[in-house]
């Protein structure tokens, strides 16, 4: 039985080697696997959920930015959700949101073609006008110019045909939303680094809801953006940005504490969109303070920290158009401070009077670029003044 022992000793040992050498190669492969699993950025920390510190990153004079919650957070956006949205094209978006716009305006419009259409009109005839148009906000200067204009055409003219009269009131309009103004939003890579848009305004405007409807009008435009949630002072606003964000597959720069400082958050941002090779960095500021901090103060370290990456190409003042005067002042509170380059318009499907387009421009000399037409994801349209006026006069 000696050499039958030994065979099975031999058998036994080729076994144990076999076996080994298999569970070595496996080892191997699962251990590639993992490394394509685990992608990175060009610094060597790998994205999606692993915290960045900053507290390094800021030198100089804003060498006090600070992260109270100990880094900031790279949401890789879309990586829990199966498919994503793709938002419709903001070309014409206006325009096929002509009729929702109509509807809280044309109201306006249809009293003054009236008050106009009469014969003979009298001096209380065009106290009615004044007073409608100074209730659609547009504003006492604008108002008295466009009345004065349409008397000399009338006294001129001599006639009130509907037609012609609705033709001057479109003409007129349109003359004061002025059409020249250069209403392009700065959304294109330049000098190697992504496009920076700071949005700021009060809270409760709809201004994170705008930097996420914001974000899917740039991804129709075949954009890569990088959200930054820099308004630390409400709990939910990172979360319901980057919920935002998942939809379309944009990733959201976060702090995982609230009250972290919004400078480093928004640092964070434009150097992941820098790593990343991004088109646009989008950074919902806060409109109001943990501390005791003056908010503009805090906006422009938030300008200051950013641009020692990249220039601030757009500096967006959300305002809820329903609040009229009060929404006036906040423009010009914001504006004495920061240097604003465009107005966005929220609620204006709403009891918003359009008149407020002409007021905040001609207030704050920048343009109205974007309005909000309703609660939709893609229902923030490019601001038109053809179809804007089209949409008042009918």
């Amino acid at each position: 039985m000696g050499p039958i022992n030994e065979l099975w000793e031999i058998l036994t040992l080729v076994t144990v080697l076999v076996v080994g050498a298999l569970g070595v190669l496996v080892a191997l492969v699962r251990g590639r696997g993992g490394d394509r699993t685990s992608p990175r950025l060009p610094d060597g920390e790998p994205r999606g959920g692993v915290l960045v510190e900053e507290r390094e990153r800021v030198e100089g004079p804003e060498a006090d930015v600070e992260n109270r919650g100990g880094g900031v957070l790279v949401e890789e956006a879309g990586a829990a959700a199966p498919t994503l949205e793709r938002p419709t094209s903001a070309r014409g978006r206006l325009q096929r949101l002509r009729a929702r716009l109509a509807r809280s305006n044309s109201a306006i419009g249809n009293v003054l073609l009236s008050l106009l259409s009469r014969d003979g009109l009298s001096e209380t005839d065009w106290e009615e006008v004044e007073d409608t148009l100074l209730a659609s906000d547009l504003g006492v200067e604008a108002t008295q110019e466009l009345v004065a204009a349409l008397r000399t055409q009338v006294r001129v003219d001599g006639t009130t045909d509907p037609v012609q009269v609705k033709q001057w009131l479109h003409d007129d309009l349109l003359r004061l939303v002025d059409p020249s103004m250069d209403r392009r939003i700065a959304a294109s890579r330049e000098d190697g680094h992504p496009a920076v848009i700071l949005v700021v305004g009060v809270n409760g405007t709809g201004k994170t809801t705008t930097v996420g409807k914001l974000g899917r009008v740039l991804v129709a435009e075949d954009k890569d953006i990088v959200f930054g949630a820099a308004d630390t002072f409400r709990a939910a606003a990172a979360d319901q940005l980057s919920t935002w964000g998942e939809r379309v597959g944009v990733p959201t720069v976060r702090s995982h504490q609230e009250g972290a400082d919004p400078a480093s958050v928004a640092y964070e941002a434009v150097r992941a969109g820098i790593e990343m090779e991004s088109d646009v960095v989008i950074v919902d500021t806060a409109g109001r303070l943990h501390t005791k901090r003056g908010l503009m103060d805090e906006l422009g370290k938030i300008k200051r920290v950013v641009e020692k990456l990249a220039p601030v190409g757009e500096v967006l003042l959300v305002l809820d158009a329903t609040t009229g005067q009060n929404g006036m002042r906040q423009a010009e509170e914001f504006a004495r401070e920061v240097a604003i380059t465009g107005i966005v318009l929220t609620k204006m499907d709403g009891t918003a009077k359009g008149g407020i387009v002409v007021n905040v421009q001609r207030k704050l000399g920048v343009p109205v670029k974007l309005i909000g037409l309703g609660e939709g994801p893609d229902d923030l349209a490019p601001f038109d003044a053809e179809a804007f006026v089209g949409a008042i006069i009918g």
